[in-house]
């Protein structure tokens, strides 16, 4: 298994020198050169099986000798060790064949602990091997944040580095980065959005120099090894909910579309998902792209779901390349424009087959609220506003009600006291391993939304 650029001027990559890359030198993004396909027999054999055993069977044709299939069944089987459900992600119902995915039960609380507990050990076994060391360099909007530093934490070979939006987070995702007092971790509170991050971020990426001088890395899903462990996810609960004999619709939060397009590689390998929901909020490039093949950057607005405050969703990318039949140079054209201008389109017929199992819905706040508040009146169960975006998308967009619906949950409602005590009188308590994260010092230092501030701090603190 070989990896190619979505823009197609950068070397062709096996998995592990992928891993290691993250971005792709001209700035595109890596994607498999084949798809591997799942037969029914296949997803059958997954049924009962524990899901670190689905992980690896799954991941194990993209690996491609890369990385040993035998080290990578150790990872996985270690990082969802540490997952407080035996299940990992598990289902519950919370309607008439409505489900959640609860993809919140690792330790920092979000779904980013899924695929990160795996990528944090992906990066320590293959630079053990090497004896190299990397730089991880990473924008959050949240939730990718303390999911990284958790993963890269007190790892000798790793220095990582990530950015958030200053005061546009939660108290309990700022702390949850702020208050590791790991020696290799370092935190970024950035004047600025999350756009503003993730541009400074692949500026630093696109500067080939600077690049090579600090060895950087990525933990975003623009690195490929971050977005194969979130596709396990959709078919171990299709099979848990009749695949391969029967179809499943999933409703996804949506920010930078990474979690979505791994529904997209699922239902490509051979899931029957029979509808996908693209669920946003205010800020909804990837619901205005998926409808008019117009993909325009808007305004960043704060929301009580700030994980999807994002008006640049990178992996819509890696859809583009999918859509326009592979022709790299026209999606280096498309993208081009897009950083210059702001603007690009597609043609409306290129959208049919997106059309064909892709819904999208654009959710409030104040619908958010009070979706929250209906389900916990109508089941006792507490959502966060982000899952609440999903569920209210899910079943403005359902198509059959005799299919399974099944919304991600992306994060623990405690993440989110403030929001969700307001919507519903209960004030989630955070699990026990994280009580006392307020009482914790903070380590952070604040700097403006400038280039030449962000790199000189990388610089000056990175060991690479």
């Amino acid at each position: 298994m070989k990896y190619v650029s979505t823009r197609g001027d950068a070397p062709v990559l096996g998995f592990d020198d992928v891993l290691l890359a993250g971005l792709a030198r001209d700035g595109g993004l890596y994607l498999p050169e084949t798809w591997p396909e799942l037969a029914p027999v296949d997803l059958a054999g997954f049924a009962g099986r524990p899901y670190p055993e689905v992980a690896t069977a799954l991941m194990a044709p993209y690996l491609g000798g890369g990385i040993d299939v035998e080290v990578v069944a150790g990872i996985v089987t270690e990082a969802y060790a540490r997952f407080r459900h035996p299940a990992v992600v598990p289902l519950r119902q919370v309607g008439s064949n409505e489900w959640v995915l609860e993809l919140f039960h690792g330790p920092t609380l979000a779904f980013k602990d899924v695929a990160l507990q795996v990528l944090g050990r992906l990066f320590d076994a293959e630079l053990t091997r090497r004896g190299e060391r990397l730089t991880i360099l990473g924008a959050t909007s949240g939730d990718t944040g303390p999911a990284a530093i958790e993963a890269c934490r007190d790892r000798d070979a790793l220095d990582v580095f990530i950015l958030h939006p200053a005061g546009r987070i939660s108290e309990v995702q700022r702390r949850q980065m702020t208050t590791v007092a790991s020696g290799n971790v370092h935190n970024l509170a950035v004047e600025g959005t999350f756009d503003d991050c993730q541009d400074l971020v692949k500026t630093m990426f696109a500067d080939l120099a600077l690049r090579e001088r600090l060895c950087l890395s990525a933990v975003n899903s623009i690195n490929w090894a971050r977005v194969l462990p979130q596709v396990v996810y959709y078919a171990a609960a299709a099979v848990a909910l009749g695949a391969p004999s029967r179809p499943v619709a999933f409703s996804v939060p949506t920010g930078n579309f990474g979690n979505a397009f791994a529904g997209w590689v699922a239902r490509r390998m051979g899931v029957p998902i029979a509808q996908m929901v693209v669920a946003s909020n205010r800020n909804d490039i990837a619901t205005r792209f998926l409808t008019s093949g117009v993909m325009e950057v808007q305004q960043v607005h704060p929301t009580t779901s700030p994980a999807m405050d994002i008006q640049v969703s990178s992996n819509l990318e890696r859809l583009l390349f999918e859509l326009l039949d592979r022709d790299a140079a026209a999606v280096a054209g498309l993208m081009a424009r897009f950083a210059e201008t702001g603007h690009m389109e597609v043609e409306p017929e290129r959208l049919a087959p997106l059309r064909a199992v892709f819904d999208t819905a654009r959710v409030d706040d104040a619908t958010v609220a009070r979706a929250m508040g209906e389900v916990y009146a109508a089941s006792g169960h507490v959502v966060d506003p982000h899952t609440a975006v999903g569920l209210v998308a899910g079943r403005e967009c359902r198509r059959d009600p005799a299919v399974p619906l099944v919304t991600l949950a992306t994060a623990h409602p405690a993440k989110f006291p403030d929001t969700v005590e307001a919507a519903t009188g209960v004030r989630p308590a955070l699990p026990a391993h994280l009580a006392d994260l307020f009482d914790r010092p903070e380590h952070v230092a604040t700097l403006p939304c400038d280039l030449a501030a962000v790199r000189d701090y990388v610089v000056a603190n990175a060991r690479a």
